[in-house]
């Protein structure tokens, strides 16, 4: 039943060799970053004391990092860090689904599978790697926090946590894997259990976690039933309890290993291609209106876009709800105020701040943008392109049609939040019409570096289509140097090397266009080099 997952285990590490290295290390030393911050921002204990007294109480906070329950340094990185389980999750569960269901969805599953090789095999590897790959980044946290000077206990601790939410959502995403025939389903099906995750922790701790004594209310239970909220639990560097909680490890393992059971027995129930969950049937006959590429391109995207929409449009709604606090914490702590002016130039704080968010949900649409391109991908090697362009359809016609969506679906994305952030603010600070404005123009300056960012991606594509995946690779150094860059002291023409460096550069509320307008010329010498590389190449043909 499980031959071959030694070979199959290899050939997931040698895909993922560039992708499974870089998130290891991004995450596994941005703590240490934090730890930066905390320890310039906060020099004496009395300081991340008034810290953590003003921030315990702020809603917006709780829902975003966790409850804090001390002030020492390491309890405020691991707080700092209340969304890195969020993240090793999701990065976890499409790791196992893109290993499984979608090798499966490609037809390579099946001529793998007429080999000598189990049918678990492939499961068991995709396992096999994400568990490893979590396992790599709890001894990267481990030691990069340790040798920042922190406890090395607590240190274990932290890295454990993360380690342990990735390893839960693998068992999730390897669960969803079972149940459709549609990689695309099997991602939606785990990402919202992810996000209902999140959820339930946020209710929990809102309703019934004290600050800093610990449980007190009634809906504590649904943050220790809920997998974020159950790995953060752990408690790393815990100073009020007087120790970590090691055992809620025992429980977060025992629920990888149900996971992982149901998993298998899910798979041992059905055909190979087959879903547990029936498919719906299609239309006999196509409508009309799909008679075109941009309408057909429309309905690969719609469902993408109304996610990342959504998506976006909540988060606007979250970091509008932070700047209220951001501009509290300033009054109890002037220095604080600062380091945020610094950040903008001399704009005022709150433009710092939105700067500062607007940057990275810049790269956070960059990973929706390069997505909408690589899209290309997706049809050519599902051999889907070949019969569009036996049409009257051109190549550069056919690109066109997803490049649309891949320009305004990250546009549309970044100024919905940008304006749902303004909002509210504004509803807050008294100024709806004056915040919406700046958020709106805040956003609208990170949108030259998203382009960029697909614009690589299409050069890739259109020129070296092995290597479409590096387009990743340079998302991933962009977020390092924009979440750790300045944190780790990296010299400035590194810092300069990402495009959303040059987006937050600001003075007196508006974007230096210089920067902005030649990003804009790095775009279109891109986007014309993409297309002209993909009229010369072979399509892949089936």
């Amino acid at each position: 039943m499980l031959t071959g997952v030694g070979v199959l285990a290899r050939l997931a590490l040698r895909r993922d060799r560039v992708l499974l290295p870089i998130w290891v290390y991004v995450i596994g030393i941005l703590p240490v970053s934090f730890a930066v911050t905390f320890a310039d921002l906060y020099p004496t204990a009395a300081d991340r004391a008034e810290f953590a007294r003003t921030s315990a109480g702020n809603a917006t906070f709780m829902a975003l990092y966790g409850p804090l329950s001390g002030s020492s340094l390491g309890e405020l990185v691991v707080w700092r860090g209340g969304f890195i389980p969020v993240i090793t999750g999701l990065i976890s569960l499409l790791v196992v689904i893109r290993h499984t269901r979608t090798e499966e969805e490609a037809g390579r599953r099946e001529l793998v599978g007429s080999t000598v090789v189990g049918r678990q095999a492939g499961l068991a590897a995709a396992l096999v790697v994400t568990l490893a790959a979590n396992l790599g980044l709890a001894v990267v946290t481990a030691a990069a926090l340790s040798l920042r000077g922190l406890p090395v206990a607590g240190s274990v601790a932290a890295g454990l946590e993360y380690a342990a939410a990735g390893w839960i959502f693998a068992g999730v995403g390897a669960v969803a894997a079972q149940l459709t025939t549609s990689a695309g389903a099997a991602r939606g099906i785990a990402t919202v259990a992810l996000a209902g995750s999140f959820a339930a922790r946020v209710l929990g701790d809102h309703g019934g976690f004290t600050v800093p004594g610990g449980p007190g209310g009634s809906w504590e239970w649904l943050s220790w039933a809920s997998p974020i909220g159950l790995v953060q639990r752990i408690g790393p560097y815990a100073a009020t309890s007087g120790a970590e909680r090691w055992w809620v490890l025992a429980v977060a393992a025992g629920l990888v290993a149900a996971l992982v059971a149901a998993a298998v027995a899910l798979s041992a129930r059905r055909d190979l291609g087959a879903g547990l969950l029936p498919d719906r049937l299609g239309r006999a006959e196509a409508a009309p209106a799909f008679g075109s590429p941009l309408a057909l391109t429309w309905r690969l995207h719609r469902g993408l876009l109304a996610g990342w929409l959504t998506g976006f449009a909540l988060l606007g709604l979250v970091f509008g709800g932070v700047a209220a606090g951001v501009t509290d914490l300033v009054e109890d702590n002037p220095g604080l105020g600062d380091v945020f002016t610094r950040l903008g130039g001399r704009a005022g704080l709150i433009d710092a701040y939105l700067a500062a968010i607007m940057s990275i949900l810049g790269m956070i649409a960059a990973g929706y943008a390069i997505q909408a391109v690589l899209r290309l991908r997706a049809e050519e090697a599902a051999g889907r392109a070949e019969p569009v362009l036996a049409t009257a359809v051109s190549r550069p016609r056919w690109a066109a049609s997803h490049l649309v969506f891949a320009a305004l679906g990250p546009a549309a994305a970044m100024l919905l939040a940008g304006a749902v952030t303004g909002l509210v603010y504004g509803l807050t600070d008294g100024g709806v019409g004056r915040q919406t404005a700046r958020g709106l123009g805040w956003a609208a300056a990170q949108l030259p570096a998203v382009a960029l960012l697909a614009a690589i991606a299409l050069a890739l594509f259109g020129l070296l289509p092995r290597l479409w995946a590096m387009s990743w690779a340079v998302l991933a150094a962009c977020l390092f140097i924009g979440l750790v860059g300045s944190g780790l002291n990296l010299s400035h023409w590194l810092l300069d090397l990402s495009p959303f460096t040059h987006t937050t550069h600001a003075s007196g509320g508006s974007a230096d266009p210089l920067p902005l307008a030649s990003l804009c010329v790095l775009v279109l010498a891109l986007a014309a080099v993409g297309l002209a590389g993909l009229r010369r190449r072979d399509i892949p043909t089936t």
